[in-house]
């Protein structure tokens, strides 16, 4: 499983670097404007210079409206400025049709530019509080889009999580259905250190965290700390190597 980790900023992806032998990638987003904000460019291009080389940078492109064309000129944005990883939240799309459409025209802009770049299609568990398409509608509408990765994560941040509106069996549901049509399964929405367990057994690819590498577990308030992501990554290993050792009947 891979660890990523959202920075807001330089400054803070600077002490992400400090903790890089802990991570797997560096997420910009702007929390401010929205669980899956974008930054500025010019942020995105200094993240990308702040942290190691090996370390692929990711950028969100936003909690994103209905309007492909649009958010199309915002991913090429966002992979021309440096990121590998270019993540869409469908904030904006009510059916797996407009999600289709929007990420149709993502994977084309950025394909275009740059064609070993990774394309993520984000939804939300907490979809039932704003309207958008169902989160089990994220693997399919991947697939059908000619995207990378299907990502789950939480529209509202205030103090549900992830496993608070999609338990552990429908989020299960969710990896196998985007292990089925070949696709990355990520996800995050205030994921704390005592999920991993269940995100490893149900066959994450990769969970993304902020808050949980926060000083006072505050997304906004807090500031990525080096000491923390490294806790982190230690738990994810002590879980990955009990998860193993119980599937070959070692432990």
């Amino acid at each position: 499983m891979l660890l990523l980790i959202s920075p807001d900023g330089a400054e803070e992806a600077l002490d992400c670097a400090k903790a890089a032998q802990h991570l797997d990638i560096v997420d910009v987003k702007k929390p401010d404007e929205g669980s899956l904000g974008a930054n500025f460019p010019w942020v995105i291009r200094a993240v990308r210079d702040a942290v190691p080389a090996d370390k692929p940078v990711s950028a969100t492109v936003g909690d994103v409206p209905y309007k492909p064309g649009t958010v199309a000129q915002a991913a090429l944005g966002a992979v021309v400025s440096g990121a590998t990883y270019i993540k869409v939240g469908l904030y904006g799309c009510t059916t797996p049709d407009q999600g289709i459409a929007v990420m149709r025209a993502v994977v084309r802009a950025v394909k275009d530019h740059r064609p070993e770049a990774l394309v993520v299609a984000s939804g939300y568990a907490d979809a039932h509080r704003i309207g958008c398409v169902n989160p089990l509608a994220l693997p399919d509408i991947a697939a059908r889009s000619g995207a990378d990765a299907a990502m789950l994560d939480t529209a509202v941040k205030d103090g549900t999580r992830l496993f608070d509106h999609v338990p552990p069996d429908a989020c299960a549901e969710f990896v196998s259905r985007a292990h089925a049509a070949g696709l990355l399964a990520a996800l995050a929405g205030s994921v704390r250190q005592a999920d991993i367990g269940a995100l490893t057994r149900i066959g994450t690819d990769i969970v993304g965290v902020r808050g949980a590498v926060c000083e006072g577990g505050d997304r906004n308030a807090g500031r990525i700390r080096p000491h923390l992501v490294a806790a982190f990554r230690a738990e994810m290993d002590r879980q990955a190597r009990e998860y193993a050792a119980d599937v070959t009947g070692t432990g």
